[in-house]
């Protein structure tokens, strides 16, 4: 248990950005959940629109170094090339 109130201070900071993290760390799993639903569906067009989102999603995330920015540009990519699969596959 932190004795100084320095110390206690910077417990409540860690408890404060923590959860703001684990929030935002959500709701990029969630919105890639939803890119993937639109991908098992099949439709292009939905999957395209949900790819948007996600992405600026990870990139608002990375820009606030919730997560490392080349995590986040490698989840772009591997995202990226599911719906190209997905478009290659319909052509």
């Amino acid at each position: 248990m932190a004795h100084s109130l320095s110390a206690k201070k910077r417990v409540r900071q860690n408890d404060k950005k923590n959860a703001i993290n684990r929030a935002r760390k959500s709701q990029v799993k969630t919105q890639i959940k939803h890119f993937e639903d639109a991908l098992k569906a099949g439709d292009a067009q939905k999957a395209a629109e949900q790819l948007t989102l996600t992405i600026k999603k990870l990139d608002k995330t990375a820009a606030t170094s919730t997560m490392h920015k080349k995590t986040a540009a490698r989840k772009k990519s591997r995202l990226t090339k599911k719906l190209n699969a997905l478009k290659a596959a319909k052509a």
